[in-house]
């Protein structure tokens, strides 16, 4: 398992730092534009759009925290993440957005695809064919044979046809 994490392409690390340096900055930005909402009576009805940076912060501090862990877990690169990363650029977080485009492209790279491959088919057992137990053969009774008494036969008649 440790060979995995010595194996990790620059462009995995580089992934995780930027997407924690991201997160941090999306918890900071969402933290700012609520306490800036709080301050007026539209903001506060606004309040639960400006707390959609803080959560995707959190949601990329835990997915950063995965990639950089040293027992690596089986992640898939998480293109929807760098495309809301993008989306922040709604809010004026230019860093994030930027972030979400570099993202995109490194999860691109040949050698990324392959170090995700290689992670999620160590930990991906292989479907085993379940093998459904037939039921154990019902043995029936032995019976002892007892020999059929003769059967009385008719003595054939002869027919005798007129005419001839």
């Amino acid at each position: 398992m440790n060979q995995l994490s010595e194996q990790k392409p620059g462009l995995v690390t580089a992934i995780a730092v930027m997407t924690l340096v991201s997160g941090i900055t999306n918890l900071f930005w969402g933290f700012v534009a609520s306490a800036t909402a709080l301050g007026t009576l539209v903001g506060v009805v606004c309040l639960p759009i400006t707390i959609l940076p803080t959560i995707l912060g959190i949601f990329e501090i835990i997915y950063a925290a995965k990639l950089l862990s040293t027992q690596p877990q089986p992640v898939q690169p998480s293109t929807p993440l760098a495309v809301f990363q993008i989306l922040t650029l709604f809010y004026g977080n230019v860093f994030s957005a930027v972030v979400g485009i570099l993202l995109l492209i490194f999860f691109n790279d040949l050698g990324v695809k392959n170090y995700f491959a290689r992670l999620n088919s160590n930990y991906m057992p292989a479907p085993q064919p379940q093998i459904e137990s037939l039921p154990a053969p019902v043995e029936e009774p032995i019976v002892p044979e007892t020999p059929e008494a003769p059967k009385k036969q008719k003595p054939k008649t002869i027919r005798k046809v007129a005419g001839k």
